[in-house]
């Protein structure tokens, strides 16, 4: 058997690769003890905000194997999202996740692939895909699986390619070779910390999600608060300051994934297009962006929020 389990890691890890995807790590489908301590101080500090989704399956947040009856391993995969251009610099800002096509769509058809090769190639294995989509602390599996370590932002950090990129897992019920984590190297450094507009990095490690902006211009349905007035930095939807600022995101290299191409208007947008945009504008730059999510009236809300 275990000469079998070293060749199906082996096989995995590559078609990994072959599909685009930066790197896969591998762990056991096991309770994840040290984080449940830790969710739950977070979430009795309220830490989470209005997104109260993050409250329900507690359980399941933290044990695979009730995800995925049968479960013995985790496959965690990173996939680069950096673009190659950035918007010009007289613009209301989004994210650099949020350039491209809806990264949902993107990496679920990558992980289906992953599993129909799994099965083709091994036989009966049963598991599931995630993105983001389900109560899996993607962040921690990826750490244990040794893709990199819990920046102080609290975002995986990667030494190789710092920490622009999207995690998925697929878990399966199939044995295979474990990873092991790698060190953290964010040493005494505070950039992220000292950087964060609206000081939503608590402490080393602790991300206070009620404030950071992310939450505020994406997750949050009412009025974003007045205190918060000017401390935006032009940023409309998502953030990227406390990886931007991360010395490790020196080694980000543009991704070649043509669906993250951004539509070829947006960057050109300055505060002027944006304060102008209409709902059919939104439509076309954002046809199949993650962006949708927030609306129209979502994104001219962070707009004008900005301008006032």
């Amino acid at each position: 058997m275990h000469n079998n389990t070293a060749k199906y890691t082996e096989l995995i890890k590559s078609e990994a690769k072959r599909l685009g995807f930066l790197s896969c790590g591998i762990s056991k489908a096991v309770f994840l003890e040290e984080e449940a301590p830790r969710l739950e101080k977070w979430l009795n500090k309220n830490m989470n905000g209005e997104m109260r989704y993050m409250e329900n399956h507690f359980d399941k947040r933290l044990d695979p194997t009730l995800l995925v009856e049968g479960s013995k391993s985790v496959v965690s995969l990173l996939l680069n999202y950096y673009p190659s251009e950035l918007q010009v610099e007289d613009s209301y800002k989004l994210s650099k996740y949020a350039y491209g096509n809806d990264y949902h769509h993107v990496i679920k058809h990558k992980l289906k692939s992953l599993l129909y090769f799994i099965q083709d190639e091994i036989g009966e294995v049963g598991g599931r895909a995630f993105v983001d989509s389900a109560p899996v602390l993607d962040k921690a599996w990826a750490a244990k699986s040794g893709l990199g370590w819990i920046g102080k932002h609290s975002n995986l950090l990667t030494q190789q390619v710092g920490s622009f990129y999207f995690i998925a897992e697929l878990i399966i019920d199939l044995q295979l070779d474990y990873d092991t984590p790698v060190t953290d190297h964010c040493g005494t450094c505070t950039a992220c910390i000292d950087a964060c507009p609206t000081e939503a990095i608590t402490e080393p490690y602790v991300v206070d999600g009620s404030k950071c902006i992310s939450y505020f211009t994406i997750e949050l349905k009412e009025n974003i608060p007045t205190e918060f007035k000017g401390q935006f930095n032009d940023w409309m939807f998502g953030c990227d300051i406390c990886q931007d600022v991360c010395p490790w995101n020196r080694f980000s290299k543009s991704h070649n994934e043509p669906l993250f191409n951004p539509h070829p208007e947006l960057l050109d947008m300055t505060k002027k297009d944006w304060k102008e945009i209409t709902e059919d504008t939104f439509k076309k730059v954002f046809q199949k962006s993650a962006v949708k999510r927030t609306k129209f009236s979502g994104l001219e809300r962070n707009i004008k929020f900005l301008k006032d």
